[in-house]
């Protein structure tokens, strides 16, 4: 299969990511962590409990160098903001049809020789009592590891966590990752992820699937 390349980023594409650093930077925020390599991974986003999580993650993202990309439905990417879309590091996916979006981003790390895949598990600013699994899936059939990413707020410090090869055991896997959250406040502490029950629910997954 033909490997492809990003879309650069245009002028105001650039201008977006300095402006979100600078804003990042000015209000106290400081990067942990380095990059890990091979840059072909799920960056697990949570916990996600306000609206400045994806603001702070994406001056993060910027302040580490690392050009993420994320999902998107297929109705963005037509004009006039597609370009922008893809500058900034998304991808769209298809789900007209009942397309399978963890098949798609499968195909989308086939295709490239750097994807980094951000993914809020959580679907919602709101509490959850369970993570949607296509993360998981994804890094299953990708044979990709995952990444934790955190937003600490108590601290004002983000950055990438270790890095967790899927071993198909869902609950084993999620519990290393329970223990970088655990350590982290996040902008709505009520809201943190507390318990391994927070993300497999009292029962585990019952399916292996992502959802809208």
């Amino acid at each position: 299969m033909t490997t492809i390349s990003d879309v650069p980023p245009g002028p105001v594409a650039r201008m977006v990511r300095r402006l979100l650093l600078e804003m990042y930077r000015a209000r106290g925020w400081q990067a942990l962590g380095q990059v890990p390599e091979p840059r072909r991974f799920i960056l697990i986003a949570a916990p996600h409990t306000s609206n400045w999580d994806f603001v702070n993650f994406l001056g993060l993202t910027a302040d580490l160098g690392l050009r993420a990309h994320f999902m998107g439905k297929l109705s963005l990417f037509r004009w006039p903001l597609g370009g922008f879309m893809k500058q900034m590091g998304g991808v769209p996916v298809d789900r007209r049809g009942g397309g399978n979006v963890v098949e798609q981003m499968v195909a989308e790390f086939a295709r490239r020789a750097e994807f980094m895949l951000t993914v809020a598990p959580e679907g919602t600013r709101g509490k959850t009592t369970k993570w949607r699994t296509g993360f998981y899936q994804i890094a299953l059939a990708a044979k990709v590891p995952m990444v934790v990413g955190f937003m600490d707020y108590g601290t004002k410090t983000g950055g990438l966590g270790p890095l967790i090869w899927p071993s198909g055991d869902f609950r084993a896997d999620m519990m290393k990752v329970l223990e970088v959250y655990r350590t982290c406040i996040p902008k709505i502490p009520e809201r943190a992820v507390r318990s391994i029950d927070d993300i497999v629910g009292d029962d585990g997954p019952d399916e292996m699937e992502m959802r809208a």
